[in-house]
C-alpha cells in the first residue's frame, strides 16, 4: 500500500548536499542519530510544558527535521561504508524512544481520549517491532505502510498545522486517532504477511 516511505529516494536526493557537508565536518551516522533522539526528547519536554500556541507549529517542523536526520544517518552509513551493529541498534531503539517522546505530549497538546492515544503509541511500537522482526526472519527490514514511521510523522504534522489554523477542528481529534489505529493495524498486518511470504 502507498506510504510516505515510497518517496524516500527523492527525499534523499534533496539531502545529498547536506550529507556531503556533514561528511566533510567529520560527522558520524551515530552522531546524527543522537541528534534526532535529543531533538525529539527536548521537543517532547517543550510540548509537555507549553501545550498550546506555537507548539502546534513547532511539532511539524521538528517531525520534518527528525525525518531528515533519520534519512541522513542511513545515507551516511551506506554511502561511506560506516554501517555498524551499534548504529543499527541505536537507530531502531532511537526511533521508538523518539516516537514516544514526541507523541505522548499530544495528550496535552491535542487533548485526545487517553486510551486512543495509548493505543496509538502501543500499535506504533508493535508496528516498528514487526518491521525489525522482518529482518530477523527474512533478512529484510519491513517499512510497509499505510501508517509506518514516516506516515505517522506526516499525519501528526499535518493535523497539528490544521489544529493551529482552525482550533475548532480539535473536536475531531479522536476520529483522527481512530483512523490512525485502523491504518496501523493494516500496516502491521501487511508487514507480517510480507515477512512470512
Amino acid at each position: 500500500m502507498i506510504s510516505v516511505y515510497d518517496i524516500k529516494p527523492k527525499f534523499q536526493q534533496l539531502l545529498a548536499p547536506v550529507l556531503r557537508v556533514f561528511r566533510k565536518a567529520g560527522v558520524s551516522p551515530n552522531m546524527i542519530t543522537w541528534w534526532a533522539i535529543l531533538l525529539s526528547c527536548g521537543t517532547g519536554v517543550v510540548l509537555w510544558i507549553h501545550p498550546y500556541g506555537l507548539s502546534f507549529l513547532l511539532l511539524p517542523l521538528v517531525l520534518l527535521l527528525r525525518m531528515a536526520l533519520n534519512a541522513l544517518d542511513g545515507m551516511m552509513a551506506k554511502t561511506y561504508n560506516l554501517q555498524s551493529k551499534s548504529g543499527e541498534l541505536l537507530n531502531e531503539l532511537g526511533d521508538v524512544v523518539s516516537d514516544f517522546c514526541l507523541f505522548f505530549p499530544l495528550l496535552l497538546l491535542f487533548n485526545p481520549n487517553l486510551y486512543l492515544l495509548l493505543a496509538f503509541l502501543f500499535l506504533s511500537l508493535i508496528n516498528e517491532f514487526v518491521g525489525v522482526l522482518g529482518k530477523v526472519i527474512s533478512g529484510e527490514r519491513r517499512y510497509d505502510g499505510p501508517m509506518g514511521k514516516s506516515d505517522r510523522a506526516l499525519l501528526i504534522g499535518v493535523v497539528s498545522i490544521v489544529f493551529y489554523v482552525k482550533p475548532s477542528t480539535l473536536d475531531y481529534v479522536n476520529y483522527v486517532f481512530c483512523v490512525a489505529l485502523v491504518l496501523l493495524t493494516i500496516s502491521t498486518t501487511i508487514r507480517i504477511f510480507k515477512t512470512l511470504k
